[in-house]
């Protein structure tokens, strides 16, 4: 079975990749340049960041990234991007409001067709799916958005498999539940005291570790199958609630106080409440065979066992 470690540069090569290009430079973005660089997948193969904030430019430079700077929100800017024979690592994401994502209009605009990448890895959202009672959902499910985050989550997945039917280049969706790891728990809510639902009520959730998740990426990008979608979970059958539950334990923190669905719609954000409302669960067994996975965290609790608490503060 597949872990970080035994990737190698071979599907790399074969496929004629000159350059990887990570668009969206943040947490999952340094992870997977690290697994790059630390792993050595081709000496020969530069690594490029793509991030319009100082701080992301900051950070590829600590990374040994070659940085680029542009705004997907600003299509002038994106002509400093070399696309040519390259791996994109799509992980910018839409704008915050609206159903359709601009962002990725601006991005495939400027791809020069006559020189364009060899492939494309797009960090999509398990939420494209919508609400299936706390029902199994395969990549085979057919996509029914239930926000207009998940919306414009669709919109992005649709314009790539659009341009694709035009024009030669491979394409892998991954479609990701819940990241979570360092930096990523629900700390300030938990401390706060903010309740949640009752156990009994939460909707079954979907989750993965950010670690894991960079594996993945990786793995997609050298075996996952052209034109294809991955359902991207640990696969475990859990709940909201019990994810807070646990975090809160992990933390040694008072476990947050639960509320019924009156109380739910009157006092939590409505963020939150889109959240609530949608109940599934992602099939992870196409991802583990077909890309060899072995997951380093399959549960949440071995995921929490390695996070440095010292770091949470």
């Amino acid at each position: 079975m597949m872990k970080i470690a035994d990737i190698n540069n071979q599907g790399l090569k074969s496929s004629g990749v000159q350059r990887i290009v990570i668009i969206g430079y943040g947490d999952i973005g340094s992870r997977v340049a690290h697994a790059c660089l630390r792993e050595k997948l081709d000496e020969t193969i530069p690594v490029y960041g793509v991030a319009r904030s100082e701080e992301s430019i900051a950070q590829m430079q600590r990374d040994g990234v070659t940085p680029v700077k542009a705004d997907l929100d600003r299509p002038e800017s994106l002509s400093a991007l070399r696309l040519e024979s390259s791996l994109v690592f799509y992980f910018a994401p839409p704008p915050a409001s609206g159903v359709t994502d601009p962002r990725m209009e601006n991005f495939l605009a400027c791809i020069d067709l006559h020189k364009p990448p060899v492939k494309v890895v797009y960090l999509s959202t398990s939420g494209v799916s919508g609400d299936r009672a706390g029902g199994w959902v395969t990549e085979e499910s057919q996509p029914e958005p239930g926000s207009d985050r998940a919306r414009r989550r669709l919109d992005a997945e649709t314009q790539l498999l659009n341009f694709k039917q035009q024009h030669p280049i491979q394409l892998v969706i991954l479609r990701v539940g819940g990241i979570y790891g360092p930096g990523r728990l629900p700390v300030r809510r938990i401390r706060e005291g903010i309740p949640i639902i009752h156990e009994q009520l939460a909707p079954k959730t979907n989750r993965i570790h950010a670690d894991d998740l960079a594996t993945i990426c990786l793995a997609a990008a050298i075996h996952g199958r052209d034109n294809e979608i991955y359902n991207v979970s640990d696969g475990c059958d859990s709940n909201m609630t019990e994810y807070f539950f646990q975090v809160a334990d992990f933390l040694g923190l008072p476990r947050p106080p639960t509320i019924d669905w009156h109380e739910a719609n009157r006092t939590l954000s409505q963020g939150m409440l889109s959240y609530l409302r949608e109940s599934r669960r992602m099939d992870n067994s196409k991802l583990l065979k077909e890309l060899n996975i072995e997951l380093k965290y399959p549960t949440l609790a071995q995921g929490l066992a390695s996070i440095d608490k010292n770091s949470l503060d």
